[in-house]
């Protein structure tokens, strides 16, 4: 009887395996890609500064005039918005003086 109950139980560990292998992979495919992401993201708001281009989340295209601790003054078509940091998607100064060349 007693080699009965350890047997079941030596299986009830093997029918959690499968589940924890899941849950393993979609930390490491999902998860911790989309953290370390937000991570960078962080980083570049607190680095943004005076004459960036940059894009919006909304998708407006424009040059930072003004930084403070939070928010920005953006330049775009010859109207000035003011926004917040967590607003701002993407840096493209990089692109537009490779463009310029």
């Amino acid at each position: 009887m007693n080699l009965i109950l350890q047997a079941s139980a030596g299986n009830e560990l093997f029918g959690f395996l499968p589940l924890i292998m899941i849950v393993s992979v979609m930390y490491l495919f999902f998860f911790r890609p989309q953290m370390k992401r937000q991570k960078e993201e962080k980083i570049f708001r607190t680095e943004v500064k005076k004459g960036s281009r940059v894009v919006t989340t909304s998708g407006i295209h424009g040059k930072i005039l003004e930084v403070a601790e939070n928010y920005i003054i953006l330049e775009s078509e010859n109207s000035r918005l003011k926004l917040e940091k967590s607003a701002i998607s993407k840096e493209l100064s990089a692109q537009y003086s490779a463009a310029e060349k």
